[in-house]
């Protein structure tokens, strides 16, 4: 089986308080990839980012003082372009999901694992490096075109730093 993951495609991300062009610009091919996998019978999974009022004062809100994908406002909804129907979504609290890790290790006939979304040099490469690290033997991907960075630079760097740890980068 084969598996999608899109990551934290949410309205704060795209066009919300974090938005950038480079993340609109990348939602039409993320909503056909996302069609391509539907017909092509693959499993979609869904990332939320997901934090609440006192995001400010935790480690991440420190740090990136912007509120965000509080749970519950506009913000935090994925982007109404990408159906999610019955697939699965994982609410996070910070850039990996140890929950969409455990999910991929209990599948028994997982045989691979692509993962596109935002942002490519926070969230993405952290879901796809904590899964790399969970089952080493599972063939991972990256497509470039379905994910955008907080920069271009720094999408450029993350998706180098991937392929270097073995993570195809379509």
């Amino acid at each position: 089986m084969k598996v999608l993951v899109i990551v934290d495609m949410q309205k704060d991300f795209i066009d919300g308080s974090l938005g950038t062009k480079e993340a609109v610009a990348i939602l039409p091919r993320v909503a056909e990839r996302l069609k391509q996998a539907r017909r092509d019978g693959e499993r979609v999974v869904f990332t939320r980012d997901t934090h609440h009022e006192n995001y400010l004062s935790t480690q991440e809100g420190r740090n990136l003082p912007v509120v965000h994908c509080v749970e519950g406002t506009d913000g935090w909804q994925i982007d109404r372009t990408l159906t999610v129907g019955d697939s699965m979504v994982f609410d996070k609290p910070g850039f990996g999901s140890e929950a969409l890790t455990s999910y991929l290790k209990s599948l028994p006939d997982l045989a691979q694992v692509e993962f596109i979304g935002l942002c490519t040099d926070i969230c993405v490469i952290t879901n796809a490096m904590m899964v790399k690290g969970a089952l080493p033997e599972v063939p991972l991907s990256v497509r470039a075109d379905c994910c955008a960075g907080v920069t271009p630079e720094s999408h450029e760097n993350a998706l180098a730093a991937m392929k270097l740890c073995q993570i195809q980068i379509l």
